[in-house]
């Protein structure tokens, strides 16, 4: 390749990526456009490949979802993808995890590597603890900043709303509540 090409990929490289491999536990935080909305998904499950060098370098997370098995495949340096969290390190012997497709349920698991203290892997493991502290305390502060305002719509519905139906609820709703507007003073006549 030449010289050129390789300067230009090496500028659009994502810094601050995480090491990770196949066999551990990530969460992926990216981006999902719905219309004119963009919002962060989270995909968490093992990693059970790794493929490619440089700008096309992608990995593939499987995990189990209601009993079914889903993949999805991340290019490492999308622009979409928010943040990488490592969660557990699996012990694994392989590179490519694809006997995990055909195990369902606790055969599916992959060993945990539990690191001996004060190994490179435990220092690393307890810096990424040290990191998703701190996110984890400022998200549900960030959560209770909308209800404040208002009523807040549930973002990760996946079903569409019938409109009619709604409708119906709430008339059914206020059918079924007292008459709000009449005077306090005033006995209610039935």
């Amino acid at each position: 390749m030449s010289t050129i090409i390789e300067s230009i990929e090496q500028r659009q490289l994502r810094p601050g990526i995480p090491r990770f491999k196949a066999g551990d536990t990530v969460r992926v935080h990216f981006q999902v456009i719905e219309g004119t909305r963009r919002r962060l998904q989270v995909f968490e499950g093992i990693v059970i490949k790794r493929q490619g060098s440089g700008m096309r370098e992608t990995f593939t997370v499987r995990k189990q979802s209601f009993g079914v098995g889903v993949e999805r495949t991340f290019p490492l340096h999308s622009p979409k993808i928010e943040k990488i969290e490592v969660g557990a390190i699996g012990d694994v012997s392989r590179a490519k995890l694809y006997y995990l497709r055909e195990k369902v349920g606790k055969k599916a698991r992959v060993r945990e590597l539990r690191p001996a203290p004060g190994t490179k892997t435990q220092r690393a493991a307890e810096a990424s603890a040290v990191e998703a502290e701190p996110v984890a305390t400022a998200e549900p502060v960030a959560a209770a900043e909308p209800e404040a305002a208002g009523p807040v719509e549930n973002v990760e519905t996946t079903e569409p709303v019938d409109t009619a139906e709604a409708v119906e609820t709430t008339e059914s709703a206020e059918a079924a509540e007292p008459d709000a507007t009449a005077p306090a003073d005033e006995p209610e006549t039935t």
